[in-house]
């Protein structure tokens, strides 16, 4: 599986960021399952928030409120986005 996502640390706490199809927003359960498996599987149990764009490409964030209200204050063009292959 590849994805694109971004590992951020500010003020202290590091947590992860990955970019979900906006649908998986709309499911609460599987955003959540997802973020457990990313939190698990791939990030070493740090905080993880999923991020999606709606079609003006305004982004959407869903994870802890804290990490969720924050990112929805920075510029996409400043996360330091990167491919990951798992498996």
């Amino acid at each position: 599986m590849q994805f694109q996502g971004a590992v951020i640390k500010e003020q202290g706490v590091t947590f992860a960021i990955v970019i979900v199809k906006s649908h998986i927003l709309n499911d609460q359960a599987e955003a959540d399952q997802l973020i457990g498996t990313f939190q698990q599987l791939v990030f070493g149990g740090i905080p993880v928030v999923l991020m999606a764009q709606n079609s003006r490409g305004t982004p959407t964030y869903y994870g802890r409120p804290d990490i969720a209200d924050f990112m929805s204050r920075v510029p996409l063009q400043v996360i330091p986005w990167k491919q990951y292959s798992v498996g």
